[in-house]
C-alpha cells in the first residue's frame, strides 16, 4: 500500500509537466511545419479563386482556403467573374511557394485550412507590406474578391474593406461588370 502512494508521488508531478508542455505546444504555436507565425508551403493546384491545394514543408497536403476574401463561385452554376477569378489565382499562385498566417480560427466547417496568403514573409505587418506582400489583399485591390468576415478570423478586416472600396470605386474586376 505504501508503496503504491510514494508512486503516485513521482508520477504526479511527471503527468503535470507532460501536461503543461501540451497545452504550451496547442496554445503557443510550437509545429514543426511552422517559421515563426507562418507555414511555408507550395501551391499544388488552384481549385478556384479563393481556394488552393498547397504541400506543406513537411509533405502534407492541406487545401487551404484564403480568410477574408469571397471570390465568385465556379462549382455548379458559375457566377460573373468566378472563371477570371480562378485564372488570376491559377497565374499567380500556381507552383510557387507562399507563406501561410492562420488566424483565430484554424479550420473551417469543411475542414480547410483557413489562413492569409503571402507572397513573401513580411518584415513588419504594415499597410505597404499587406498590399504588394498579400495574396488575399491582392484579390481585392484587383478586383477579384469582395470582403468576406468571419468571426473570429478578422485580423485584416478593416484593411480588406479598405481595399475593396478602391477597387469597387475604380471599376476594377467584377466592380466594373
Amino acid at each position: 500500500m505504501k508503496a503504491r502512494r510514494v508512486r503516485r508521488k513521482r508520477i504526479i508531478p511527471w503527468l503535470f509537466i507532460t501536461f503543461l508542455s501540451l497545452i504550451a505546444y496547442k496554445f503557443l504555436g510550437f509545429n514543426s511545419e511552422q517559421a515563426g507565425p507562418f507555414l511555408e508551403a507550395r501551391v499544388q493546384e488552384v481549385i478556384d479563386g479563393d481556394t488552393v491545394t498547397v504541400v506543406l514543408g513537411s509533405g502534407r497536403k492541406e487545401k487551404v482556403r484564403f480568410i477574408g476574401v469571397n471570390t465568385p463561385e465556379i462549382s455548379g452554376e458559375v457566377q460573373p467573374y468566378g472563371l477570371e477569378a480562378k485564372a488570376y489565382t491559377e497565374r499567380r499562385l500556381q507552383g510557387r511557394r507562399i507563406y501561410l498566417e492562420l488566424d483565430t480560427s484554424e479550420r473551417d466547417r469543411y475542414g480547410r485550412l483557413l489562413a492569409y496568403v503571402w507572397l513573401e514573409k513580411p518584415r513588419d505587418i504594415s499597410d505597404t507590406e499587406i498590399r504588394t506582400k498579400m495574396f488575399n489583399a491582392e484579390l481585392l485591390r484587383e478586383g477579384y474578391a469582395q470582403v468576406m468576415t468571419v468571426p473570429p478570423n478578422v485580423k485584416y478586416a478593416e484593411t480588406f474593406k479598405r481595399l475593396e472600396n478602391e477597387a469597387r470605386n475604380a471599376g476594377k474586376g467584377l466592380w466594373g461588370l
